[in-house]
């Protein structure tokens, strides 16, 4: 008769299972440790930042905080604002800052914690960029402005003109953030994961880790629909992401608390001419746009096979057709 083979008990299962967990954290956080050490002893923090874009690159104290920002050429003032993600900065909107500077005064702000901007340690919300951007408009620009916005900062220039639209003449959004949300519905941001990723420990080892060249090439990559991101595109992503406290603002946005609570109160109120502009973007749903095209005051064109760079991968279409409504918008 033929030997049996006594299979294990349950005990030895779970005690099995349980050991190659235990296994398992003990390499996780091995390679964790390993990485926060390498981070803090060899991924530099402080590299040589070129500016952005040509014309003059000046500065202004507003709230507490040193803005940087970009203009050139002369005319009608052109406010353009960059997006908000890891590792954001007036470079992004270089495409349209270089066709507008023959035809108008073009401003393009870093905003608080990004490029050449003040990147305290403070407690970053959509209040304190809705705040600077006005002060910007005041002191910088010092009259009404037409302005062009890029996904999540259309939520700031959108809360800035709700509480003063007296300094808009207009309002361009590209591929904006805040459209996908039913009517009513809000935006919420979890303490706990905040806490997470901001904790001392292991913050800056974190953000090294989103502002490497190969996990922001695949992040840009993902918002152009036919061809890779713009190699310039990656290479100052980099730059601007190993500068000191260059983690600070971009992990608030990380976390969700960049992000309004009621944003479609301020699209809701807004008077001024008002254009959108989209594709199909990675990371942004644009379910309510054509709620809001509907409305006398307010325009939009989605451009096709684009994503949410489209004013980087159709830069000459982009330029024209934000240039048209620059042009025509009447009310």
């Amino acid at each position: 008769m033929a030997e049996s083979k006594e299979r294990p008990g349950v005990f030895r299962q779970v005690w099995g299972v349980l050991r190659g967990l235990r296994l398992l954290l003990r390499g996780v956080l091995a390679l964790g440790g390993g990485w926060v050490a390498f981070s803090k002893l060899f991924v530099p923090h402080n590299l040589t930042l070129p500016p952005a874009l040509g014309g003059e690159r000046k500065t202004l104290a507003a709230n507490g905080l040193e803005l940087s920002y970009y203009v050139i050429g002369t005319g009608q003032p052109l406010v353009l604002l960059h997006s908000v993600n890891a590792a954001a900065s007036a470079y992004e909107m270089k495409p349209l800052y270089e066709h507008f500077a023959e035809t108008r005064q073009v401003f393009a702000l870093d905003l608080p914690g990004f490029g050449f901007s003040a990147r305290h340690n403070l407690v970053y919300t959509p209040e304190v960029f809705r705040d600077a951007l006005l002060a910007f408009l005041k002191e910088a620009v010092g009259k009404p402005a037409d302005v062009v916005a890029l996904s999540l900062s259309s939520e700031f220039a959108a809360l800035a003109a709700h509480q003063s639209p007296e300094w808009f003449k207009s309002l361009s959004f590209i591929s904006p953030t805040g459209f996908g949300r039913s009517s009513g519905e809000t935006s919420t941001a979890d303490d706990r994961f905040f806490n997470i990723i901001t904790s001392p420990l292991w913050s800056q080892a974190l953000y090294d880790l989103l502002v490497t060249r190969p996990s922001l090439r695949w992040f840009l990559n993902r918002e152009f629909a036919a061809r890779p991101a713009d190699e310039g595109l990656v290479e100052y992503a980099y730059l601007t992401g190993h500068q000191v406290g260059a983690r600070f603002a971009p992990l608030y946005f990380v976390s969700g608390k960049l992000f309004s609570a009621d944003v479609g109160s301020s699209y809701d109120a807004l008077k001024m001419p008002v254009f959108v502009l989209y594709g199909k973007s990675a990371f942004t749903r644009f379910n309510r746009v054509s709620e809001y095209a509907e409305r006398p005051n307010w325009f939009a064109k989605r451009l096709p096979a684009v994503r949410g760079l489209l004013h980087w991968e159709q830069a000459e279409t982009a330029a024209d057709t934000l240039a048209e409504f620059l042009t025509e918008y009447r009310i």
